[in-house]
């Protein structure tokens, strides 16, 4: 599976690059795209949802700490997938290069850039990035691979394991 090592590639490279074009153009006011989404610039020191965010410091070397512990068992899960395994090994990376464009923000910068923002009315969603949303897709590829769902790659052949 060592030929989709440029998914996390891609995601990481795709996520500075929108992060960088975000801390030029938005602080400022929100630039509204639809009537339910605009760009607005924040700033997560937590985790998901503003988890811990304000735990003082300490939070953020924790966070980068999961994050490299959990990319390194990614890697290593990869390279042992077989190759009817591509929808697992595809979620697996995009999760890598997610978690991987989180951990530079919080190496350089301390805390993660995020500016996408969905919401209705006076329902909104927690700001997120390009990182965030590939993290996300690859968790739901990859649970809809394990109960047997597979949206690409070879179907699972009856016996074998789905994910």
């Amino acid at each position: 599976m060592s030929r989709l090592f440029w998914i996390p590639v891609a995601v990481f490279a795709l996520d500075q690059l929108t992060k960088l074009l975000a801390l030029q153009i938005l602080p400022g006011s929100p630039i509204d795209i639809l009537p339910v989404f605009n760009l607005t610039l924040t700033f997560n020191t937590g985790a998901a949802f503003g988890f811990l965010d304000d735990a003082g410091g300490w939070q953020n070397w924790f966070f980068i700490t999961v994050a490299l512990v959990v990319s390194g068992v990614i890697v290593a899960m990869v390279r042992k997938l077989e190759e009817h395994e591509l929808q697992s090994a595809v979620a697996l990376l995009m999760i890598l290069g997610g978690a991987l464009g989180n951990v530079f923000d919080r190496i350089r910068l301390g805390q993660v850039v995020d500016f996408l923002h969905v919401y209705y009315q006076s329902w909104s969603f927690p700001v997120f990035n390009i990182a965030d949303s590939a993290i996300t897709i690859g968790a739901i590829l990859l649970a809809l691979d394990v109960f047997g769902y597979r949206l690409f790659g070879p179907k699972p052949s009856p016996g074998q394991k789905a994910g």
